[in-house]
């Protein structure tokens, strides 16, 4: 476990300093140019949640202001970044897996930077492993000093070992830093950074800190600008979103936020994500019905359906109070979709508490389920628990539930039969490249077929073919 970390402010000036370096990289990357005639180019490889996408975004946006240009071959790029994620026991090894399989890379061309980066970059063992046993690694830093890459990318290149600048503090954030978005017509909108809610089983709080919310003057201005760009979704993003402000000097919680991306002009859909269930207050369940653009979605985690195990979890509600949650939301959104997260054989859990569990499947029935089985993470009070649950079983009562979850889907998919849906294109699909996908408000993955270009574009789809994960249409004679 990483030691307690100190809360310092960031020079205003700071990302104005950045910018004279990449701008430094760039005329540098343009001379060589000139020379060759070929482009320098950069590879990222992404692990992990949104927020972890959304980190990449702005790595993408700080190396193109520096005169690189993306490649999907990370054999000719000079620049690799791997951007970790340490949530799910695998990570590592495919972390350290990937990094083993460019070292022959760097060999061959030992000009080309290698960089580490991201949540796991925050954890002691982790930094240790790589630099006894991937020396080939140019660069690792953390979550927290993201802004600086362009110093630091400059710097590696100087230096003859591996360079390793981790942050151990809070409260850091830098607006203005470039973003290079993966899509036009939606995007991921960072509203705050950390999480205070240490679940026993979570590494979160240690490698992305404590909560800090950004301004909502700047989270607005953010928007705006997309809008104008034609951005048509926002997804706001959080480790809770639903403290969102609690840190600020003005009052402004989650549910202000929504009503004033609400106002935004040219925005069309608002989604968000993740939501604790003990901080969902009336207040936004208020503003989610009153707010147009809010869409019929909603992601409760509840992990466990036993009060035994949530409190083991440290997840500070229990069964019921989360089902009058749900109750409190279906009243005023009756055709809201709900998506969660599950954890199956944490440390202590009986089949009389994976029934539990069950139970809440049946009863709220979600459209998707996020399911896991439960893993180790070191670090966490989770990982010293006794009456770990055997492996077999663990297996077992996943099987149970996703079989469980898969029928549920289905039998709410079957209701789309034949209606008249509104979807955002994504593009084409990557399955079929003859028919189009996108979402509908509720967040179903449609496929259906249309002529020209309809990416980011609303367009109404009539539902004619279902399953349990997407479903099937035809353009609507009402578009």
């Amino acid at each position: 476990m990483m030691s307690e970390r100190k809360v310092t402010a960031v020079d205003p000036t700071e990302m104005e300093r950045q910018r004279v370096i990449m701008q430094r990289i760039k005329e540098n990357n343009d001379i060589d140019y000139q020379r060759s005639g070929n482009n320098k180019s950069f590879h990222i490889i992404t692990f992990g949640c949104q927020q972890n996408n959304a980190d990449s975004e702005r790595l993408k946006g700080m190396l193109m202001h520096m005169g690189y240009e993306e490649t999907d071959n990370r054999n000719t790029a000079d620049v690799i970044i791997i951007n970790t994620c340490c949530v799910r026991e695998n990570a590592e090894l495919k972390l350290f897996g990937n990094i083993g399989a460019l070292k022959n890379l760097k060999k061959d061309r030992p000009d080309m930077v290698i960089a580490v980066c991201g949540c796991m970059m925050e954890q002691e063992h982790a930094v240790e492993a790589i630099k006894k046993k991937y020396r080939h690694v140019d660069l690792v830093f953390g979550t927290h000093n993201l802004y600086k890459f362009p110093e630091l990318l400059e710097r590696s290149m100087n230096e003859k070992y591996t360079l390793i600048d981790i942050m151990n503090t809070d409260g850091i954030i830098v607006e203005d830093i470039p973003i290079k978005r993966d899509e036009k017509h939606k995007a991921w909108i960072t509203i705050m950074y950390g999480c205070n809610n240490f679940c026993s089983y979570c590494i979160v709080p240690y490698v992305r800190g404590r909560e800090r919310s950004r301004k909502p003057e700047d989270v607005v201005k953010e928007i705006e600008a997309l809008a104008a760009d034609g951005c048509k979704e926002v997804t706001l993003l959080g480790q809770n979103v639903n403290s969102y402000g609690k840190d600020l000097d003005n009052p402004v919680d989650f549910a202000d936020l929504i009503r004033l991306v609400n106002n935004i002009d040219g925005i069309e859909r608002i989604r968000f994500m993740t939501s604790h269930p003990k901080d969902i207050s009336d207040k936004l369940i208020t503003a989610m019905k009153d707010c147009r653009k809010v869409c019929e979605q909603l992601h409760l985690p509840f992990q466990a359906g036993s009060n035994k195990i949530l409190k083991a979890m440290n997840r500070k509600y229990t069964k019921e109070e989360y089902l009058e949650k749900i109750q409190k939301v279906k009243a005023v959104m009756p055709d809201i979709s709900l998506s969660t997260d599950v954890i199956v054989g944490f440390p202590g859990e009986t089949d009389e508490d994976f029934e539990e569990t069950l139970e809440i499947i049946r009863e709220v029935e979600f459209d998707q389920a996020f399911m896991f089985i439960y893993s180790k993470r070191k670090g966490t009070p989770a990982s010293e628990m006794d009456l770990q649950v055997n492996e077999d079983q663990k297996h077992k009562n996943f099987d149970k539930l996703v079989k469980l979850q898969n029928e549920v889907s289905k039998k709410l998919n079957d209701l789309y039969l034949g209606k008249i849906v509104e979807i955002l294109v994504d593009g084409v699909s990557k399955k079929d490249s003859s028919k189009y996908t996108g979402r509908t408000r509720t967040g179903k993955v449609v496929n259906f077929s249309g002529e020209g270009d309809l990416t980011g574009k609303l367009v109404n789809v009539k539902i004619t073919e279902i399953h349990s994960w997407f479903l099937n249409g035809e353009m609507s004679t009402n578009n």
